[in-house]
């Protein structure tokens, strides 16, 4: 597992994040709703993909069946590896956790449609581990946003 794919930061007003980014900061982006009601919102760039993503869903899809508070030590970051299989997701997953990770939620067929499940590193930092059937990548193994 060497490559990090997308930063997921999750936000408490996703509106005035992407106002922030796209016209504070300059980013390129692609948002996937409305401009009023954005659903996600990824920011382009050379590298690592971010995506802002309002924090109470974000928290929900890590663990539903105990959510979790910001204020209870989840800083609103997780980190994503997207695999190009679903064995290749329960490769990583398998790797994690000889490693030591504490797996959060294991892989599972999830809402958006794709194969997806959560572990923590030693730190808490939380990272999806994910497969969607229509992704794509380019040479350097990077997913392709379009």
């Amino acid at each position: 597992m060497n490559r990090l794919n997308l930063i997921t930061l999750g936000v408490r007003d996703i509106v005035k994040s992407l106002h922030f980014y796209r016209d504070g900061l300059g980013f390129d982006v692609k948002v996937i709703g409305t401009e009023e009601a954005p659903e996600v919102v990824f920011l382009n760039n050379d590298g690592s993909k971010i995506s802002l993503f309002p924090i109470e869903e974000l928290i929900k899809d890590i663990h539903s069946s105990q959510p979790l508070r910001p204020v209870e030590g989840f800083n609103g970051i997780s980190l994503a590896y997207n695999g190009k299989s679903k064995e290749e997701v329960d490769e990583i997953f398998a790797l994690a956790e000889r490693a030591g990770a504490l797996i959060v939620k294991k892989p599972e067929i999830v809402f958006w449609g794709g194969y997806s499940g959560y572990f923590q590193d030693p730190d808490g930092i939380h990272w999806e581990v994910a497969y969607g059937e229509d992704w794509q990548f380019d040479d350097n193994d990077m997913l392709i946003i379009k």
